[in-house]
């Protein structure tokens, strides 16, 4: 990118736009800089007698320790209009390779504008310590807007300028062209959709439509054949924060808490009460519990559903669930869990000094809303390859309520796209589909809903289903779904053909050099439905709230007896939340298994494919695995 250069930045300006209506401005910005840098901002509105709508961006940059409020230029400060953080990304050695530099901020901005039709609204923004001044001019041209960038020193971009017209057709290409700033791009883009929404982008709320209209947007510009799936689930939203507070004996005062996804509304303070058998899976557990009072439960043996269900049976008037392993607990009772009864976690170290107190007393509010809503899968598939030999791969757009959701799953999520772009030239030898998931927090629900709504002839189509979900934590290990169950792990071995899908990837992490290591298919992700109907699945995982060993912590780094992502399901997994190269390593994954299935499906179904896409054989299971 040069100065000068025009990007379509999916500018939302409208032709004929009067006072008072508000635009929308989805902007990306590039330029190069010398130091780790955040910025903030704010549109102050031209002062009235303007000829020309003009738009003057104050802000704060943060860099060596310091924080410096940049020239407003005398617009009134009265009309200020603050904005949200529009995602950072610092250019540090951890977040850009010495070959790039690139650096983006997806800012949704409103204003009110004052244009005529088909008039011209221009932004002026400066920054301290960027060399002259950025004018970015918004033009609506025929119904579409460009962005026009001047006075700002030449972008390095990732991976070489042929990527944006060359069809990559070998994985050598491919692999060239999928880097982890593109990725990073549109977990960008989807923080940016929280921060406009309320923090979250939960499957039924703005946040996620507002995600849905991205990936379809990009998509769609990509030339794949893009449909929207609509459906209906039960949705569950916090309407206010969830209090825990200890009311005797004293020293009384609040307990971190979280709320189960699901939970019941209420507001009771109450004695606590322990069961007979502490995981209170059955209702004898429950036998001479005094109604009225607060239940104390041990996770495990159960799901939380059965527990607080027979602990409402039993006279209970709300649930303390503690966990059975360090960190904290972030649980689902499923979205058919009606009962309206508080339920809420806390850790393992807290609920056994609980249980261990005598006379306490404590307090326990949740407020929510669970209800039907509609949500939507997204589906982008390849106008080329054979239609009977359909391979997939897949990985949930929304996040849970807490949170933003940009490990689980913008990290699976973004890469996706960035595969899916850098493969849109490529004419596969069998059709590729895409898709991304909605409600999937919720119990699998979309991707369910898909596999249970295809015709016969559609399912038998689908050769292989490779799933996506948090493939970039920050205290990761790599993992691979086990296929063939070698590891002897809980779920047996998954439909023929899955074993071959964990040996593509193995041969992936070989010819790059990391180790890897085995996971169950527990059901927890959206492989599920798939592996039910009996189609062959594999995919990444890099780990959600189980604990990294020792020994884990020597191969690939990072902090033993801690989470593999201690933000899992909470407000903290933000752009920020994040490892890089997990990321990265994991993203180059995706993209080898998608094009070499999409060639050649001849270790799965035996029918051949392209020649230079040959199945690798060999197995490499003991020549790096950390098994």
């Amino acid at each position: 990118m040069v100065v000068g250069d025009e990007l379509d930045a999916g500018l939302g300006l409208q032709r004929g736009a009067e006072v008072g209506d508000v635009v929308e401005l989805g902007l990306q910005l590039g330029h190069v800089h010398s130091g780790a840098v955040a910025h903030r901002g704010w549109l102050v509105p031209p002062r009235p007698g303007l000829g020309q709508s003009q738009w003057r961006a104050g802000g704060q940059v943060r860099g060596d320790g310091q924080q410096r409020r940049l020239d407003e230029r005398g617009c009134p400060a009265a009309d200020e209009r603050q904005l949200d953080d529009c995602g950072q990304m610092p250019l540090t050695p951890a977040s850009v390779s010495p070959a790039s530099a690139r650096r983006v901020w997806p800012c949704r901005w409103e204003w009110s504008t004052a244009g005529a039709a088909g008039g011209l609204v221009s932004a002026q923004l400066l920054w301290e310590g960027v060399p002259g001044m950025a004018l970015l001019k918004v033009g609506a041209v025929a119904g579409a807007a460009a962005l026009v960038l001047a006075g700002v020193p030449a972008v390095a971009v990732a991976g070489p300028a042929s990527c944006d017209t060359r069809t990559n057709n070998t994985i050598e290409k491919l692999l060239e062209c999928v880097t982890v700033e593109g990725v990073r791009e549109h977990q960008a883009a989807f923080q940016a959709i929280a921060d406009a929404n309320n923090g979250t982008r939960v499957s039924g709320s703005p946040g996620y439509d507002a995600s849905k209209d991205y990936v379809v947007q990009r998509l769609t510009a990509a030339g794949y054949d893009v449909s929207v799936q609509p459906f209906q689930f039960q949705t569950f939203i916090t309407l206010s924060p969830t209090v825990l507070e200890q009311v005797a004996p004293l020293p009384a005062g609040p307990v971190d808490t979280n709320i189960l996804s699901y939970s019941g509304s209420g507001d009771v303070t109450a004695a606590v009460s322990t069961t007979n058998a502490i995981t209170g899976c059955n209702a004898a557990d429950f036998a001479g519990f005094p109604a009225g009072n607060i239940a104390l439960i041990s996770r495990g043996a159960c799901t939380f559903a059965i527990k607080a269900t027979n602990a409402y049976n039993a006279g209970a008037a709300g649930v303390i669930i503690y966990n059975n392993q360090p960190g904290v607990l972030n649980g689902t009772l499923g979205n058919g869990f009606t009962l309206d009864i508080p339920v809420t976690s806390v850790t393992q170290a807290v609920g056994q000094q609980l249980a261990a107190t005598p006379g306490l007393v404590m307090r326990l509010k949740t407020d929510t809303f669970r209800g039907l809503a509609t949500t939507y899968n997204v589906l982008a598939e390849s106008r080329r390859g054979d239609p009977t030999n359909v391979i997939m791969a897949g990985a949930h757009l929304d996040s849970v309520n807490a949170g933003p959701g940009l490990q689980d799953n913008g990290s699976g999520s973004a890469a996706l796209i960035e595969v899916a772009e850098q493969m849109a030239k490529v004419s596969p030898r069998n059709k590729v589909r895409f898709a991304w998931w909605g409600a999937e927090e919720s119990g699998l629900v979309g991707s369910t809903y898909y596999v249970d709504n295809l015709a016969q002839a559609e399912e038998d189509a689908i050769t292989l289903y490779l799933n996506f979900d948090m493939i970039g934590s920050p205290n990761h290990v790599f993992f691979i779904y086990d296929g063939d169950d070698s590891d002897a792990v809980g779920a047996p071995a998954g439909p023929a053909g899955s074993a071959q899908i964990e040996k593509t990837f193995e041969s992936y992490f070989n010819k790059v050099g990391q180790p890897f290591k085995g996971t169950d298919f527990s059901g927890r992700s959206d492989y599920g439905p798939f592996i039910a109907a009996g189609i062959p699945a594999g995919g990444l995982f890099t780990g959600a709230e189980g604990i990294k060993t020792t020994q884990e912590a020597v191969i690939w780094g990072g902090t033993a007896g801690q989470q593999y992502d201690p933000c899992y399901h909470l407000a903290c997994d933000t752009f920020d939340n994040i490892n890089l190269t997990a990321l990265d390593v994991n993203s180059d994954a995706v993209a080898y298994a998608v094009l070499q299935y999409a060639m050649n499906t001849q270790d799965i179904n035996g029918v051949r494919g392209k020649g230079n896409f040959k199945p690798d054989s060999h197995d490499h299971t003991e020549e790096l695995s950390a098994a």
